[in-house]
């Protein structure tokens, strides 16, 4: 049900950005069939299983400084390097410079 409203430009907002979703969701579509649009969310640890694709990104929901003095680094995730199930994972890992 449509808002009653007194408002004239109304439609017009409403039709503007019904247009401009519609627009990013036809991007997203496109992403996703070329193979250009990849998972990513929030785990503790690397994924142990489902199906994942290479490029896929799961971020470490509880990063934290690891390592020693003159070499920490912040884990930030894992990256599917090899597609399967459940895939090949790297650590994402950022220098502190502790």
């Amino acid at each position: 049900m449509l808002p009653q409203t007194t408002d004239q430009k109304w439609p017009e907002r409403l039709t503007f950005q019904l247009t401009m979703l519609l627009a990013d969701i036809n991007r997203s579509v496109n992403r996703l069939t070329g193979g250009r649009m990849v998972a990513v969310l929030a785990l503790d640890a690397a994924p142990t299983a489902g199906l994942w694709g290479i490029g896929d990104e799961v971020r470490n929901s509880n990063p934290q400084e690891l390592g020693t003095p003159g070499s920490k680094y912040i884990l930030r995730g894992w990256i599917c390097t090899a597609a399967g199930e459940p895939g090949t994972w790297k650590e994402q890992r950022t220098l502190t410079g502790n």
